[in-house]
């Protein structure tokens, strides 16, 4: 019985071409608007609303991030829907 010996395989790849990944990019995407939600809950000013006078009536405080969370979730999930949403060509 005869054995073919198997070449090595050659990684034709190189590691440029493998940055260009969407996937990669629509990740760091989405950890990047969800770091910008965490900075605004930490470092952004509330939303302060007064009813009536300043010492005497009704106070809400919002914090900002609340209001900045909304949109980071909508644009999750356009960029999920168009970074991880396609076939891959191989």
């Amino acid at each position: 019985m005869t054995t073919i010996p198997h070449e090595p395989v050659q990684d034709t790849e190189r590691r440029s071409l493998r940055l260009l990944v969407p996937e990669m990019w629509a990740s760091l995407a989405i950890v990047a608007m969800w770091l910008a939600v965490l900075f605004a809950a930490i470092y952004g000013p509330d939303l302060v609303s007064a009813n009536g006078v300043a010492d005497i009536g009704e106070r809400t405080t919002v914090p900002s991030a609340v209001l900045v969370a909304p949109f980071a979730f909508l644009g999750t999930w356009v960029v999920a829907k168009y970074g991880f949403g396609h076939e891959r060509k191989e």
